[in-house]
């Protein structure tokens, strides 16, 4: 056979060559409610019954979006806004308050295509921080806002802003008292539930996404900012490698950068998720901090881990799984 005739012939095999069906990314969200924040041992079962009712709302919500095509930007941002109109949830409506009594709340998101993120601190009458911290990364050219000026651009955005009281119910309010009472003893400040509500999603385009949202500890100093709107400390996303929500002591996050850290050991180290997740759970608890993280990979692998008495989490994928837990023993 001559040579033209032969490529010819191999060219036709290539072209008419079945072409190799692409399966598409799995879909996979986590949530989590906090670390810390109930002691086992007064936890009723109707609190229980209560809370993982609200982990349920929020988790399905964020993968129903995703089942329906929706991106992974929009699957966290409803699973967060559910938890923060929540009031048993340190975020939104059901925030801690501060040493003056009043609710300031942080929330950052971050979409790992791009990647890009915006971010809010120290607000005081936004009722969904999380769709005020999508709005800076969407409508404006920063990462980041705080307080009034924070509070300005949402009525520039057409947000409507809401009376600081909303945000004070009867159980925060006996919090802060308890928690003044604590620290008049010791004559220190004592730190309170280390809540926080977040989000991790993969969707069917193969992009990761990342939201937190918190009200930070209770009887803060004013103007205290913690993990939550920084970007790498409690938030993070990258669709070269991982979607990252911590909660916890922020100050131990922020110094640790926990969620890029995470991420990083992913990408670079090329860890599987569990093993850099798990590492970066052990450093830090050896120097000190408390929390955890719920995080989702670009194949949709899910990992969830803490070293505090319990972490409020919840994960679901479309390869079954759906769980949703309070404790180390899954309950």
């Amino acid at each position: 056979m001559s040579r033209p005739k032969l490529l010819a012939l191999l060219c036709l095999a290539v072209v008419c060559a079945p072409a190799r069906a692409v399966e598409p990314p799995p879909l996979a969200i986590a949530i989590h409610g906090g670390a810390g924040v109930i002691d086992p041992a007064k936890m009723t079962p109707q609190h229980a019954a209560s809370y993982r009712a609200g982990l349920a709302a929020a988790l399905d919500a964020g993968y129903a979006i995703l089942e329906h095509g929706g991106s992974s930007l929009d699957a966290v941002t409803a699973a967060v806004r559910i938890m923060e109109d929540d009031p048993q949830f340190n975020a939104g409506r059901g925030a801690v308050l501060n040493h003056d009594g009043d609710a300031e709340l942080d929330a950052a998101i971050m979409d790992g295509h791009g990647p890009r993120a915006g971010a809010v601190a120290g607000v005081r009458r936004v009722r969904n921080p999380i769709e005020l911290a999508r709005l800076v990364m969407e409508k404006s050219p920063h990462v980041l806002l705080v307080a009034e000026g924070a509070e300005e651009f949402a009525l520039e955005q057409g947000v409507a802003l809401v009376p600081r009281e909303y945000f004070r119910t009867e159980a925060r309010v006996r919090e802060l008292e308890e928690a003044r009472r604590q620290a008049g003893e010791l004559k220190a400040a004592a730190p309170g539930p280390t809540g926080t509500v977040g989000a991790v999603a993969l969707d069917g385009a193969g992009h990761l996404a990342a939201a937190t949202s918190t009200g930070g500890l209770t009887d803060k100093h004013r103007g205290r900012v913690g993990d939550s709107p920084i970007v790498g400390a409690g938030t993070y996303a990258d669709d070269d490698s991982c979607a990252v929500s911590g909660t916890g002591q922020g100050e131990f996050f922020i110094r640790q950068v926990v969620a890029f850290d995470i991420c990083a050991l992913v990408l670079y180290r090329h860890l599987t998720l569990a093993q850099a997740v798990h590492e970066v759970i052990r450093k830090l608890r050896h120097t000190g901090g408390e929390g955890g993280v719920i995080a989702v990979d670009r194949g949709g692998n899910i990992a969830m881990d803490f070293n505090s008495v319990g972490m409020f989490r919840g994960a679901r994928d479309s390869r079954g799984r759906r769980d949703i837990a309070m404790y180390r023993d899954a309950q």
